[in-house]
């Protein structure tokens, strides 16, 4: 949907210097847009980054080939990402075992937003960036995205615009600087370095950047695949300072040593296995899918754009199969909002568990497995689903991802819903909001969610 001025709506404001924060930027000054021109800039930015997209057959990938012995995707560089098999065994959800290709991407790239004051107004620089696995193309990106690779440009392309504020920041400017995973299923111990920083009034919009409120940022939350994953992971890690020191359900350190000790009991084990013996798949000439045609498949794609740092180029995609459900319970106790949080294990996970949200599923997938082994919550989400105070389809990383989106879903509760087992504990957004500020706490998903709270 294209952007209008009523897409960017004056909004209460949750966050950081509440009311400076989801003020309106008066006019358009050194790249501050106001919300009329927001939307402007957005379209402009669409008509300049057009880029092609062509679905190829795996022989016409440059630069990458299947390995001979293993069947291993990698690129000749040995750098950016390969896909390989693994082999998984756990005790989390209805399948004990299984084998998968997976991304691995050891590098660990950098997310970063800029932070500048305008007249005693904080805004965030934002960038407008195409993706070639987006659904729409342009969406809006963190200041700066890029993996290790690109930022030492292995590719050969332009330097990445801003790098400098984040690799070299300031004493004292920064705001909050945490490693983040990415998709436990899909990429194999995948982390990038989440970073807000201040900076100085040198610092000015380039072509493809503005500087906006967080009011204007959480207004486009509410729009479809309009704002990507990167930004939303690294606004969550923005400090709320209106969380108050108020009593919890569960004190904090009861909730540390939940977490500490799902990490310890839950057991997953993973083997990195040649991709051409990974059971349950079929590689082919233009796709590696599963033999039920579920989960995903990896693809082969040819890219040209006019405002990437390299003008085209070729590589692999995951394409996720369906539409994924991530949904948050919320509920006030003594006035005080909890969310229903569950102590998730994937394969990919540094630390075996992370946080993720009441339920996180792509529901088809489970449709071949009796009633009783469907995920937790789902039926009690799709009953409660309309008088969801939000309910926006979004997109998943589209540097690795094909038009990969999930329905984030947040409703909030007037009942005691039962917890249903140890997975699960209710935990206030100021717990959140410490848990936020460590490594490897709250999944990829339920980031979303908290960032998506916070807009409302």
């Amino acid at each position: 949907m294209t952007p209008t001025t009523a897409l960017v709506p004056s909004r209460p404001a949750r966050t950081p210097a509440a009311a400076g924060l989801a003020a309106s930027a008066a006019a358009v000054d050194g790249g501050v847009l106001s919300n009329a021109d927001l939307a402007a800039w957005l379209e402009d930015r669409r008509r300049a980054q057009a880029q092609r997209v062509e679905r190829i057959a795996f022989a016409e990938l440059d630069g990458w080939a299947f390995d001979d012995l293993t069947g291993d995707l990698r690129h000749r560089s040995g750098r950016f990402f390969s896909v390989h098999g693994l082999r998984v065994s756990s005790d989390f959800g209805p399948v004990p075992a299984w084998e998968q290709p997976i991304i691995n991407q050891p590098e660990i790239g950098i997310l970063g937003i800029a932070l500048r004051d305008f007249d005693g107004v904080p805004h965030l620089l934002m960038q407008a960036k195409s993706e070639p696995g987006n659904v729409n193309g342009v969406q809006l990106s963190p200041t700066v995205q890029a993996t290790k690779s690109n930022y030492t440009r292995v590719h050969g392309g332009s330097e990445v615009p801003y790098l400098g504020c984040f690799r070299r920041p300031e004493p004292g400017s920064v705001v909050a600087d945490v490693l983040q995973s990415e998709q436990g299923s899909w990429f194999l111990r995948k982390r990038n370095r989440n970073m807000v920083v201040t900076v100085g009034p040198d610092v000015e919009a380039g072509e493809d950047f503005a500087w906006l409120t967080l009011g204007q940022v959480n207004a486009l939350l509410h729009e479809e695949n309009l704002v990507n994953m990167d930004a939303r992971t690294v606004l969550s890690c923005l400090p709320d300072w209106q969380a108050q020191a108020v009593e919890s359900m569960h004190p904090d350190a009861d909730i540390r040593s939940w977490i500490t000790r799902r990490r310890a009991e839950h057991e997953v084990r993973v083997t990195a296995i040649g991709l051409a013996q990974t059971s349950g798949w079929n590689v082919g000439d233009t796709e590696v899918t599963h033999e039920r045609g579920q989960h995903f498949s990896i693809v082969a794609v040819d890219v040209a754009s006019a405002r990437r740092e390299v003008r085209a180029w070729t590589q692999p995609l995951l394409k996720p199969h369906g539409t994924g459900l991530a949904a948050l319970f919320v509920r006030r106790v003594h006035g005080v909002p909890h969310v229903l949080l569950r102590a998730r294990a994937e394969p990919g996970f540094v630390s075996v568990v992370e946080l993720g949200p009441t339920l996180q599923c792509a529901p088809e997938n489970y449709a071949h497995l009796p009633a009783g082994l469907r995920p937790a919550y789902l039926d009690e989400v799709l009953a409660r689903r309309a008088d969801a105070v939000y309910d926006v389809k979004l997109s998943e990383e589209g540097g690795r991802f094909l038009h990969g989106q999930i329905h984030y879903v947040i409703i909030e509760l007037d009942d005691d819903l039962p917890v249903l087992s140890e997975e699960f504990r209710w935990v206030s957004l100021r717990q959140v909001d410490e848990l936020l500020r460590y490594d490897h706490h709250l999944n990829v998903q339920a980031r979303t969610l908290i960032a998506a709270w916070r807009s409302l």
